[in-house]
């Protein structure tokens, strides 16, 4: 199989279950093909017995109140439970609530965390204070660490093994069943940002007990909606998250789970096509003498790219980028400025090709691929054709090149 193959064939098996699921059911008299949008806060029932046997289904996705959640939003659940295996799903206001809300729900006063080096910087940030705060400690290891390393890390009171493949910005890809196999014998979870490897990464056959998602990103793929989802693969662990996420009151809207479900009905299609163009895009500028190293998880230099080419069915549309030595952050931020199709913006997974600097952004306590050479960015890949990508960043390139 070409890498060419390897990076798209995740996504294109995708495409049928997501046209298909969560449809409505056919009528004689004639069906939308795509669910109606229910809005609304109250919801009235013909009789008091009727109301109270509602609110006795609240992890059976129950429609009662319309902050624990509306049928659009319940159907996306579903389909999004199903894409990454698990059994439950909720749905929250993020991608960052979806972080923060199993935290929240898993950990307590006096426990302890594990979190790799290269976590989503918000994720950072909500440990160093909230979960703080709140008498939770954080310990942050090397993405790329040695099983034995991350075993020795582990105290009495850790409840929490937090991973993120890729990582944030350095895109490092980490021995997830390895380290679900550490967790479980010491009696911790293993939470998984997922995000990046949404469709293309079974976090559940591979040992995760907590999958998190942003929406955001490929799912809704338009860059108009803002959500996050939570899945689990036990009644345990659902009741636990399904209270804790009424309590904090968490769910997503229904304009944006609406939005959601249309967008996933394309998603593979999408990201079959923006996986392959990221991948061309990422191969040439491998040839460019201005950088020093291209950090996307399909190419066999970038950290964990066995593992990547192990687990994984596919790759996604955003990687990074890290300059030469010598090449000065102002020469680069001149090189950003000048591209023509390319967005400068703060997220990814959309349609659309954006760029955004990552040096001088990335928080470490440990050693990463990032360390000890030029500055760096990172790179969405959206539908543009990619010759025009790539003759863009060429004639940005010489504009960096006006400026080293």
């Amino acid at each position: 199989m070409t890498l060419e193959n390897q990076v798209s064939q995740g996504w294109q098996k995708l495409s049928s279950a997501l046209t298909h699921q969560a449809r409505p059911a056919p009528q004689k008299e004639g069906t939308s093909v795509n669910l109606p949008l229910t809005r609304g806060s109250t919801v009235v029932f013909p009789s008091l017995d009727d109301m109270r046997k509602q609110g006795q289904r609240r992890f059976e996705h129950e429609y009662i109140y319309g902050a624990m959640g509306t049928p659009v939003q319940h159907e996306l659940e579903k389909i999004v439970a199903e894409i990454e295996g698990g059994s439950d799903c909720q749905l929250v206001s993020s991608g960052l609530a979806a972080c923060t809300t199993p935290l929240l729900a898993f950990l307590a006063s006096g426990d302890h965390c594990l979190m790799p080096d290269s976590v989503y910087s918000p994720t950072r940030r909500f440990a160093e204070t909230i979960l703080k705060r709140f008498g939770v400690e954080t310990t942050y290891y090397p993405p790329c660490a040695s099983p034995d390393t991350v075993k020795n890390l582990f105290k009495p009171n850790t409840r929490i093994l937090f991973t993120e493949s890729p990582g944030s910005h350095t895109f490092e890809i980490q021995d997830i069943p390895q380290l679900a196999d550490i967790a479980h014998a010491v009696g911790a979870k293993l939470m998984l940002d997922n995000t990046w490897g949404f469709g293309i990464f079974a976090p559940f056959k591979h040992g995760v007990d907590i999958s998190i998602q942003a929406l955001t990103k490929y799912p809704s793929g338009h860059s108009d909606v803002i959500a996050g989802a939570v899945t689990v693969n036990t009644q345990e662990d659902w009741h636990i998250l399904r209270d804790a996420s009424i309590q904090l009151g968490q769910l997503a809207s229904p304009d944006d789970c609406w939005l959601t479900l249309r967008g996933l009905r394309t998603m593979g299609v999408r990201l079959a096509a923006q996986s392959r163009s990221a991948l061309q895009v990422a191969q040439w500028l491998q040839t460019r003498p201005e950088v020093e190293h291209v950090l996307h998880p399909a190419l066999s230099d970038c950290p964990g790219h066995d593992l990547w080419k192990r687990d994984f069915t596919g790759a996604g549309s955003l990687f990074g980028i890290i300059l030469k030595e010598g090449i000065s952050q102002k020469a680069m931020e001149a090189m950003i400025d000048s591209l023509t199709l390319f967005g400068i913006g703060a997220s990814w997974g959309g349609y659309e090709s954006l760029v955004l600097p990552t040096s001088g952004g990335i928080t470490r306590n440990h050693p990463c691929a990032a360390d000890g050479a030029g500055p760096s960015f990172r790179l969405q890949i959206g539908l543009e054709n990619p010759d025009d990508l790539t003759a863009d960043l060429a004639q940005a390139f010489a504009a960096l090149n006006g400026q080293t």
